[in-house]
């Protein structure tokens, strides 16, 4: 009998579930297509029902609870911001774009990644999405075919065009951050010296994508990685960022003038600032005008737009100026505060901030506390019991079969999941001062809070299987 079913063609393996997200990631990297459907919108709700399917098939937990709680309570908070929109259609349309964001996306990507393999999987697809923009946009600033910047097209906004100027500095900053995580983990050498070797070709892209508020948060995001991973670590990566710092001023001329004079206004934002910064405070003190009014609901979902003048003052300009990387010059109009937190303020109020701040707040401090455990050998990750996965006879999503030790002793535990997820939370929770949601790239948002949601919720499990399938089941009779 075992004769016979040796010599039967092995089944080829079934693609791992987490290839759904990395196909959106992989989409983000197309030509952007002003006024139409984005493919990795509409691949993010086939992913989304693709959960669903998982879910009644496979009968497993959809969420842990913790997790259906930090996941769940935004929608109370977005539903009666809804209700106070100006009308209908602008009420359902935010809610749909904020229940995609900050609530199906990422639960579907804690659904998906199974172990830690999977939690890299993507992770790596975030760096191979940066690669992919950074190198479209190094060649726009070399060869001045980017968005237009102080009159010259230099800035290099990768796909996404000038319509999106963040997108490219957003996919470049957490590929970047993904990046430093797994160079700074107990992964094989030769994937943490290439993760080291990518995050030092980001580095050139992301500073010219002349985003102040991204090179902010990237420099926190990585800074809090460092610290995270061990002061021996943060000593040597440190040193060698100071060498690469060297190289790229010195020997590749990195440090441009415009560069130096962006690098700069950082620092004159409260002495001398700039249009760009004036309407943004103007904006700000709209957003908070609004709030007052009315402090408990906001505004209602899509406001901000209809209210902003009524708020403003007159140092706000008319609008952003768009130019260059194949786009005509127009004048963008101002419809957001630039600011994540004061967006939700004015629009949300104090119960849409509450509960959408307060679950990221939460999922940083679940990541921060579960990685000394990882990094000190004390928690075994998704090996040992098999994952949570594996049914009564089976070995589990992350468990292997050769004594079911797992894969802590190849990995340190996930030491670079952990510090990928914590990274990915402070460049969000830190980029939500300068920035909000908004075009293409917003849906990176989403993955990256639910792999931070994964690793600080679930354990590093995958949800548990309520019944054995019937496979287990013929095999354990």
């Amino acid at each position: 009998m075992s004769l016979a079913l040796t010599a039967l063609p092995r089944r080829p393996a079934a693609p791992a579930p987490v290839a759904a997200a990395v196909a959106v990631v992989a989409l983000l990297a197309l030509p952007v297509s002003p006024g139409g459907a984005e493919p990795a919108d509409v691949l993010s709700a086939l992913m989304v029902l693709y959960c669903l399917v998982l879910v009644v098939r496979e009968r497993r937990r959809p969420l842990p609870p913790a997790a259906a709680l930090l996941l769940g309570l935004p929608v109370v908070g977005l539903a009666l911001a809804a209700m106070g929109a100006s009308s209908a259609a602008a009420g359902l349309a935010g809610l749909g774009r904020y229940l995609q964001i900050f609530v199906l996306v990422p639960a579907a990507v804690l659904l998906l990644v199974r172990d830690r393999s999977g939690f890299r999987l993507l992770a790596w697809s975030f760096v191979g999405l940066a690669l992919v923009q950074g190198a479209v946009g190094v060649h726009q600033y070399v060869t001045r075919t980017g968005a237009s910047y102080q009159g010259e097209d230099v800035r290099a906004v990768g796909t996404f065009g000038p319509q999106d100027v963040m997108g490219m500095a957003t996919a470049v900053a957490l590929g970047l951050v993904c990046a430093v995580g797994i160079a700074l983990g107990r992964s094989p050498l030769r994937q943490r010296a290439l993760a080291a070797g990518c995050a030092l070709v980001l580095s050139a892209p992301l500073a010219f994508s002349f985003s102040r508020g991204a090179w902010i948060a990237t420099v926190l995001a990585c800074s809090v990685q460092l610290v995270l991973a061990g002061p021996r670590r943060a000593l040597v990566t440190a040193a060698a960022v100071a060498a690469a710092g060297v190289v790229l001023v010195g020997g590749f001329g990195a440090g441009s003038a415009q560069l130096q004079q962006r690098l700069g206004s950082i620092a004159q934002v409260a002495d001398a600032p700039d249009q760009s910064v004036i309407d943004r405070y103007t904006l700000w003190a709209s957003a908070v005008g609004m709030w007052r009014r009315h402090p408990v609901t906001g505004v209602g979902l899509k406001g901000f737009p209809e209210y902003r003048d009524g708020n403003a003052s007159v140092a706000l300009s008319s609008g952003a100026e768009v130019a260059g990387a194949g786009a005509a010059y127009r004048r963008q109009p101002l419809l957001s505060p630039h600011n994540m937190y004061l967006l939700l303020l004015s629009e949300q109020g104090l119960v849409g901030l509450v509960a959408l701040a307060g679950g990221w707040l939460a999922l940083l401090v679940c990541a921060v506390r579960r990685l000394p455990r990882v990094r000190d050998g004390g928690d075994g990750g998704d090996g040992g019991r098999g994952g949570g996965g594996g049914g009564r006879g089976g070995r589990g999503d992350g468990g292997t079969d050769r004594g079911g030790r797992g894969d802590e002793g190849a990995d340190g535990g996930g030491l670079d999941c952990g510090l990928v997820a914590c990274g990915l939370i402070v460049w969000l929770l830190t980029d939500f001062a300068y920035g909000d949601i908004g075009g293409p790239s917003t849906l990176l948002t989403g993955l990256a809070l639910g792999l931070t949601a994964w690793w600080a919720l679930s354990g590093g499990h995958a949800p548990r299987v309520l019944t054995a399938t019937r496979t287990e089941e013929a095999v354990t009779r």
